[in-house]
């Protein structure tokens, strides 16, 4: 990482009064001082009928104030690569402007970045801190594909916005997957993979000892990427003569698979409501390929985060199969307890 500066945005909220645009470049040269920064220039510009911009030019970035009188708010922001924090202006700025409360904002610039979880809880904002993004990329079939190296859990799958794996706790989600299939029953002659474009779940069947795997991935492109940058996930399982990788739309490919041929069948669709509805929808097809007995395993998301859509999945299955088990655990790059349904096809 190389660090770059540090920058404070502060937004003052109440203010009721236009002050004269002349107090503004006195707060400056008073923060200037006091940070230690050298002001080369200062640019200013009043707004008809009301509302004023000043901007000083340092030789260590930028200080800058603009007001909306209409909306009683004064947004002030400052970024420098100096030794003094810009925070110093705080209180410069509480002393001389009246106000009901200031919204600040601080973060260092430097070659990191930050990447939002879309499924932070209410009120809370988490991220994931990126060192180095590896692949930015859409698929043919339209899949927004990104690798990061993220600082606490390595290299990591994302897809849609939203994180598949992370080579330092994928072995939790996938050999929970497969275990929870297998303590149904122990058979595994035959597995039918749907989905799993990374390929945690076939390298877990490989090493559970199936005969035969047919992996129905609807996106190579994944699969080549996570081939590339998470070896230690995929592990060439496309490589391996006991699987049989087919491409494009599973539920259309399994339309030509014989009665009774598998006895586990794994779901690792995505987690939302058009995935739900998919499986639903194509439920007959899955029961007739899976032996009687056999067992069908789905990831379903999570209880902590989405608990509508988990109950939803567990509808599907006591729906179709009058019997559901539930296999949770923790997978910390998810920051929550991720959950798994099988079903046993009496």
């Amino acid at each position: 990482m190389t660090k770059v500066g540090e920058h404070i945005t502060l937004d003052i909220i109440g203010t009721t009064k236009e002050y004269d645009p002349s107090i503004f470049e006195k707060v400056i040269n008073e923060i200037a001082k006091v940070a230690n920064v050298k002001i080369l220039n200062i640019s200013k510009y009043k707004f008809e009928p009301q509302g004023f911009t000043i901007l000083a030019l340092l030789a260590e970035s930028h200080i800058s104030f603009h007001t909306f009188p209409e909306k009683g708010i004064i947004s002030f922001d400052f970024f420098t690569c100096g030794n003094v924090s810009p925070s110093v202006a705080l209180d410069i700025i509480k002393k001389e402007f009246k106000h009901k409360r200031i919204v600040k904002k601080e973060f260092n610039r430097d070659t990191k970045s930050l990447y939002h979880d879309i499924y932070s809880s209410p009120g809370l904002q988490k991220s994931y801190v990126v060192n180095e993004v590896l692949e930015d990329f859409k698929s043919k079939v339209g899949q927004h594909i990104e690798i990061l190296d993220l600082e606490q859990f390595g290299k990591s799958l994302f897809i849609d916005n939203e994180i598949q794996v992370a080579t330092s706790d994928e072995h939790l989600y996938s050999s929970t997957f497969v275990n929870a299939g297998l303590k149904l029953n122990k058979d595994k002659e035959n597995a039918a993979i749907i989905g799993g474009g990374d390929g945690g779940v076939a390298r877990e069947c490989i090493s559970k000892g199936f005969s035969f795997i047919d992996w129905y991935e609807l996106d190579p492109e994944v699969v080549d990427a996570c081939n590339k940058h998470l070896g230690s996930i995929v592990d060439r399982s496309t490589e391996k003569n006991s699987v049989k990788c087919i491409w494009g739309d599973a539920f259309e490919s399994i339309k030509s698979v014989e009665d009774d041929k598998y006895d586990k069948i794994f779901v690792d669709l995505n987690d939302d409501q058009f995935c739900i509805d998919l499986a639903a929808k194509n439920m007959d097809s899955l029961i007739r390929i899976l032996k009687p007995n056999g067992v069908i395993t789905a990831q379903v998301g999570s209880q902590d985060k989405k608990p509508e859509q988990v109950e939803k999945w567990l509808d599907v299955f006591n729906k179709n199969f009058g019997n559901t088990t539930l296999d949770r655990v923790y997978i910390p790059s998810f920051d929550c307890s991720w959950n798994f349904s099988s079903s046993i096809n009496h």
